[in-house]
């Protein structure tokens, strides 16, 4: 009777023990979106207790009670996470949540949730890349969103384009995204700057302007 009595304080022991290890599993941190030209990416910090470690990931969309699993970030070592195929739906808003769980002890942690997220308000959008050419034409402008945006956003993506003459006085023009716009009425053997931006009118977002370039015409 004793030894049985010595074997079940064995047992308890050990589970007390298992038990422990997972209450002292700590989760991750700082969990949030980063978001650009729609692609959003899920980040965290590992916990202070970061060995044996994998990382398993949630998502639901604000107001229903399920949470599913992001299929690509289960058991994963890496410290961020692709959502934008699962969070894709701009009229939706989202919440993500990551534990950690360790295989060699069976151990996982609580989960630690991202704040609500907005694919449409949360998401910045970065400004267009453009290329100057002056000839005796006029002055050449040529502006293109980033390849990610274009290929989230599709069509629908314009371009504000920024010409400053000397003196600081602007004009503005509109574009659609690869499109060029010829300046034909500058004076010539002047110095003149171009800045763009991004704009997405159907979902009334724009970018920050664009590194000024500058060109001297001919």
């Amino acid at each position: 009777m004793e030894r049985v009595g010595n074997m079940n304080r064995l047992l308890l022991g050990a589970l007390l023990l298992r038990v422990t290890a997972q209450e002292m599993l700590a989760p991750p941190g700082q969990v949030r979106f980063e978001s650009t030209d729609f692609k959003h990416i899920l980040h965290w910090a590992a916990p202070t207790n970061s060995s044996c470690l994998q990382y398993h990931v949630q998502y639901k969309i604000y107001g229903e009670l399920d949470w599913l699993n992001v299929s690509n970030c289960q058991g994963i070592q890496r410290h961020h996470c692709d959502l934008s195929a699962a969070t894709s739906d701009v009229r939706e808003w989202y919440y993500a949540r990551v534990r950690v769980s360790c295989a060699a002890t069976g151990s996982k942690s609580a989960w630690a949730m991202s704040r609500r997220f907005s694919p449409r308000w949360d998401t910045k959008v970065s400004p267009p890349s453009v290329r100057l050419n002056s000839s005796k034409q006029g002055l050449v402008v040529q502006v293109k969103a980033s390849r990610v945006l274009m290929r989230k956003v599709h069509n629908g993506v314009d371009n504000n384009i920024y010409v400053v003459h000397p003196g600081g006085k602007e004009e503005v023009y509109e574009v659609a995204s690869g499109s060029k716009l010829t300046l034909t009425e500058l004076k010539p053997r002047t110095h003149y700057c171009v800045q763009a931006q991004t704009v997405i009118p159907r979902h009334m977002r724009s970018s920050d302007r664009s590194t000024a370039k500058c060109i001297t015409t001919d």
